[in-house]
């Protein structure tokens, strides 16, 4: 088994490896959106590039684990509890979180891939063997997680209800379905706006960190975040997103409901946080820190963008931290009670 200085030496050479963008590397990304047209090799090295630099550079990770003291015995440790990873595959390389926290705890591990994100995991496996053969000791692909001694599973709200019945005897952290929000002052500045753009259209709107609901004042003049959300005029290019809006729109037209477009996003005033591909729900609010008090405690939201104090600033919803634990629960304190 990989000692922890091997570990982290691996995972600093794997974030150097992305961004110095090697010819394999986007060969890997090509073949990547061959298989799964929403992975266009722009967002796959978006996220690529987030990993890299916000996970995988050595005095981040020192830092990081110095919380965890139960790391400074994973070398001499006797018995290696085997943990199981059902993976979620809506964006590009989304569960690797997940798979760094137990990679630096020093267990083996079997991770289901999501049908979605197989390319780019397995050729990201391939390298870390071809570095140090002793990688493929903890790591394993598998289709059927038996044998394992705890879970970590994500997935739709449905697929929540069996990873709860399947893995209800063992350890377990379920994740089920998040999307995010943000409030908005009605004097953000266009620099703001494009910014919380990114919030709402990368990836185009697929995961959970994206912002698919916003809040805003009574009297909310649109037109500058209207203005703002052009940057992704280039989604419809997609014909999946094209569709999306297509059909959209046309549900809106049919329903005879009031919407806002500037051609590449709708708008629809609709209390519900997850929005479709292509849409952006609203909802007006008269009282500012008694919306984001009730948005904190709702756990529909992964996180809440805007200025206020203690929100997550425009423009970072898809650059979490290592501190950042999907839905507040902290995998290596998990990890520790094994």
């Amino acid at each position: 088994m990989l000692k922890l200085k091997d570990r982290i030496n691996l995972l600093q050479r794997l974030g150097a490896y992305i961004s110095n963008d090697q010819p394999d590397w986007q060969a890997a990304r090509q073949q990547a959106h061959l298989h799964n047209s929403w992975f266009d090799e722009h967002h796959i090295q978006r996220a690529a590039a987030n990993i890299a630099d916000a996970f995988l550079q050595e005095d981040q990770l020192q830092n990081w684990i110095k919380q965890y003291p139960f790391l400074n015995n994973t070398d001499e440790r006797q018995h290696q509890p085997v943990v199981g990873i059902v993976m979620a595959g809506n964006i590009p390389l989304v569960g690797f979180h997940d798979f760094l926290c137990v990679w630096m705890a020093g267990f083996p591990m079997k991770i289901k891939l999501s049908s979605k994100d197989t390319v780019l995991w397995q050729f990201i496996l391939a390298k870390l063997r071809e570095w140090h053969p002793a990688a493929g000791d903890q790591v394993q692909f598998a289709e059927m997680l038996k044998g394992c001694d705890a879970y970590i599973a994500t997935g739709s709200n449905n697929s929540a209800r069996y990873f709860d019945y399947y893995f209800r005897k063992y350890p377990h952290i379920i994740r089920k379905n998040r999307t995010s929000a943000a409030v908005l002052d009605g004097d953000e500045s266009q620099e703001t706006l494009e910014r919380l753009a990114d919030d709402i259209g990368s990836f185009y709107g697929l995961g959970c960190r994206n912002v698919t609901q916003i809040f805003v004042p009574e009297s909310y003049d649109f037109t500058n975040l209207l203005l703002a959300l052009k940057r992704y005029d280039s989604h419809l290019s997609h014909h999946k997103y094209k569709n999306n809006y297509d059909y959209q729109l046309a549900l809106l037209l049919l329903n005879k409901q009031t919407y806002l477009s500037n051609e590449v996003f709708l708008l629809s005033e609709q209390d519900q946080p997850f929005a479709p591909v292509s849409m952006l729900h609203y909802q007006y609010y008269t009282n500012r820190d008694q919306l984001v008090d009730a948005l904190k405690k709702d756990d529909r939201y992964q996180c809440i963008v805007g200025q206020a104090p203690g929100l997550v600033r425009p423009g970072s919803s898809q650059q979490p931290s290592l501190q950042d634990y999907a839905d507040g629960v902290d995998t290596m304190e998990f990890l520790s009670g094994l």
